[in-house]
């Protein structure tokens, strides 16, 4: 076998790797956001590595990715671990829940948190037709990993795709958030289904309107930009109206700095029954502790609404006026409630009342694809 050193050029979808003492940990936020805002959220999330590709092409029957994954778990409330999913020639073929890597385990009640070392894990490839092909793994949406080599039976080589770059940002559900693996998070699914290449922007609990986010993107090359911006700041409780505007004209301001006419779309958010009427804070929900889904409350009082107080409906609203005043024939204004509304809820009700399960992360990502990228589209063509 072949090994391979992986390195920055083999990877898609990242601002900068960082050298450990195993590998190469990718991270999606550059290291001057990273070292200006060291939040222990934002640093959790930004290095689990959603939406990031490694990819090569090869000849090889026969690929094995060795990775050191990280996550965080929480006492009574397992969660499904982490996948490598691949994809040969655009086509996902394979799905490696991971195994091993580092635990830090946390209990909800005390706060207390445990460290649990464990092994690497290793993807294998095998059975690929041995003739020329582009092979990507993608990298699990909800651990952070360290890679640490490549082995193959044959040479590969660096790619460089040729499609549209996506550049989007959101929340824990842009993030992924509940979607079993990397290609079933909503992005991943509306970026096969338009043939795009996605560089994913969307963060657990850190779409909040921050202006080195809003200058991350203002230096990213892309062809078409999405913001989905509205549950995170409900759910912090995080602003008023009369802050959230003009933080959210500020932030397309910057965008536009750096990308005065790609088509830019801004997106509300979609249906959740919790924050729909009700503001923030959002929190957990005692009651659910122990019974395997943990699931989320909010704690505002809706009499609030009428001196500032955000709620999604208010969300909606302000985010469609904020399109409607500036003059800029290249912005869009999506309805989040067009990717998942009240009726739809209905059926494909949010687990824990706050994020969409695979099957809806399916959906959203079908219907972004659609009403985005379609011939309609603000992004078709």
């Amino acid at each position: 076998m072949i090994t391979t050193p992986i390195t920055a050029e083999l990877l898609h979808g990242v601002a900068d790797v960082e050298q450990t003492d195993r590998g190469i940990r990718p991270h999606r936020l550059p290291t001057w956001v990273r070292e200006q805002f060291p939040d222990g959220q934002l640093l959790m999330v930004e290095s689990q590595p959603s939406g990031v590709r490694l990819a090569v092409r090869t000849s090889a029957t026969r690929l094995e990715l060795v990775l050191h994954p990280s996550r965080v778990g929480y006492r009574g409330a397992p969660r499904p671990r982490g996948r490598v999913d691949v994809l040969v020639d655009n086509v996902v073929t394979a799905a490696d829940p991971l195994t091993g890597g580092d635990l830090l385990e946390i209990d909800l009640q005390t706060g207390a948190s445990t460290p649990i070392p464990g092994p690497p894990h290793v993807t294998v490839v095998s059975d690929l037709a041995g003739t020329d092909s582009v092979v990507e793994f993608l990298l699990p949406h909800n651990e952070s990993v360290e890679l640490i080599e490549l082995r193959s039976d044959a040479p590969v080589e660096a790619v460089r795709h040729e499609r549209r770059v996506w550049l989007h940002h959101g929340s824990s559900i842009s993030h992924g958030s509940n979607a079993v693996g990397p290609s079933e998070i909503w992005p991943a699914v509306a970026a096969l289904r338009s043939n795009v290449q996605l560089r994913n922007l969307g963060f657990g609990g850190s779409a909040v309107v921050d202006p080195f986010m809003a200058r991350v993107m203002r230096d990213t090359p892309a062809d078409v930009i999405s913001v989905k911006l509205g549950i995170n700041v409900v759910n912090l409780d995080g602003m008023r109206v009369r802050t959230f505007v003009p933080a959210v004209h500020g932030f397309l301001d910057t965008i536009r700095d750096g990308h005065p006419t790609t088509p830019l779309l801004l997106v509300s958010p979609i249906f959740c029954g919790i924050h729909e009427d009700t503001p923030g804070p959002g929190a957990f929900d005692p009651a659910s502790f122990g019974s395997g889904q943990v699931k989320f409350l909010a704690t505002g009082d809706p009499a609030e609404v009428a001196a500032g107080k955000l709620t999604l409906q208010v969300i909606r609203r302000e985010l469609r006026a904020v399109v409607e005043r500036r003059a800029d024939p290249h912005l869009h204004y999506l309805d989040g409630l067009a990717l998942y509304g009240a009726e739809d809820a209905e059926r494909l009700p949010l687990p824990d009342a706050l994020h969409p399960d695979t099957q809806t992360h399916q959906l959203i990502g079908e219907r972004f694809a659609d009403l985005a990228f379609g011939p309609s589209g603000p992004f078709g063509g």
